[in-house]
């Protein structure tokens, strides 16, 4: 199926982004300043813009002027990481420039440092929200912080399902019902993104209220100050800290899920096998949405890339940055809890619904995975969504297929109540 016309349209914008902020690091690189004015000539930033709906081409032109502003913004981008994981590198300085240095050498600037892209990138992200998102409503909120052996504490935020300002529905001297749980880690090529983030936030709130379950997020750490395996057992302590503490925090610990996205559906899939080697903890499902499973790199689908008109070295150069962003060594991504896909077994993980993109270079991970599972006597189902690209969940106020999207993770999280 040709690919949704919103995305097609934001495709433009990105591409020509993808070109230019290339070339302009090899430039700074090389010490060419032709090749960095060339690259505003071959690729030109879009002109800024007077308005526009979401959407539209102003707007998105609008969106994506906001990317250059700084490499990691271009992280959270729709079309972007349908070819590249969701992610930038986070301390280039030439990827923010879409103005041609001066023909007289400058003193060179200060390249932007890894918290100010970070700050670019939440401060993007919430003019998407505002712009193709849907706001999440007002739910109660309670905060932990989970103590993790040799790794660094982990901040826990819980969704409930019920308003903010809802009236109970129990009496005083009743006990609130326990609910059902799912365990959910954010996406953003683990090296950018959190629970904070304004398109993050508002879709925990409206998949708590929705399907009715609490949703426990994970702040996990960020590469590359925190390498793997810290977000992996970051997570794997929070598993264990809610099954033990459910009760108190009015959670069904008989009815947890584990859920995520993108790199965190690598970070939720490695904690369920953790969970599995180390201690059982009870899962009733896996709920992974555009996955990456494998960061060997052998199951990238690089025809998404070459449909859309993405130069292919690009796409290829910023795989690897996630990868090598991520490990420690190359040699990691042979270990299971960084490639769930090459574990030695799947039997006796809990059941798995997968969703992935047709325009994403990760839909062969997703489908790769869904057919280990079953191999392995897991049930598992594999849903991919024609036109669609690896952000779809995000675009609420802009795509229909987003909120199909929506309204399947709530079903699927609703199985929960059985």
């Amino acid at each position: 199926m040709p690919l949704d016309p919103f995305f097609a349209d934001r495709l433009k914008t990105h591409r020509a982004y993808l070109v230019r902020t290339a070339l302009q690091g090899y430039a700074e690189k090389w010490g060419w300043p032709w090749l960095a004015r060339l690259a505003v000539r071959i690729a030109p930033p879009p002109p800024p813009a007077h308005g526009g709906s979401a959407g539209s081409g102003s707007g998105s032109s609008a969106r994506a002027s906001a990317r250059s502003g700084g490499g990691a913004a271009a992280e959270k981008s729709g079309v972007g990481t349908a070819v590249t994981l969701g992610s930038r590198p986070t301390g280039g300085g030439a990827a923010g420039r879409d103005t041609p240095p001066a023909r007289k050498r400058a003193a060179p600037k200060k390249k932007p440092t890894r918290a100010a892209h970070r700050k670019a990138a939440i401060a993007w992200d919430r003019k998407e929200l505002a712009a193709v998102g849907r706001p999440g409503p007002d739910v109660r909120i309670v905060e932990h912080t989970v103590p993790v052996p040799r790794y660094p504490d982990v901040r826990v935020r819980i969704y409930y399902p019920e308003l903010a300002d809802a009236e109970p529905d129990f009496e005083p001297d009743e006990e609130r019902a326990l609910v059902p749980a799912t365990l959910a880690f954010y996406g953003g090529g683990f090296r950018i993104g959190g629970i904070d983030y304004p398109t993050t936030d508002a879709g925990f709130r409206l998949r708590a209220v929705d399907a009715g379950v609490a949703v426990v997020a994970v702040d996990y750490a960020l590469a590359p100050e925190h390498r793997f395996p810290t977000a992996v057992e970051q997570g794997h302590a929070a598993l264990d800290w809610l099954v033990r503490e459910a009760a108190g925090l009015g959670i069904d610990p008989d009815r947890l899920a584990i859920s995520g996205i993108s790199a965190g559906g690598n970070i939720a899939a490695a904690v369920t096998l953790l969970n599995r080697d180390r201690g059982d903890l009870p899962l009733r499902l896996q709920l992974l949405e555009v996955p990456v499973v494998d960061l060997t790199g052998r199951h990238i689908d690089l025809g998404p890339v070459r449909a859309m008109g993405v130069p292919t070295f690009l796409a290829v150069r910023e795989l690897r940055s996630v990868a090598r962003t991520y490990l420690r060594d190359p040699g990691e991504a042979r270990n299971p809890l960084a490639s769930p896909l090459l574990a030695e077994s799947h039997a006796g993980l809990p059941p798995a619904h997968i969703l992935t993109a047709e325009y994403d270079a990760l839909r062969g991970e997703g489908a790769a995975y869904g057919a280990a599972l079953r191999a392995a006597g897991v049930e598992a189902t594999v849903v991919r969504y024609l036109g669609m690209t690896h952000d779809t969940p995000v675009f609420l106020g802009a795509v229909p297929a987003a909120m199909r999207w929506h309204r399947d993770v709530v079903s699927a999280l609703r199985t929960l109540h059985d």
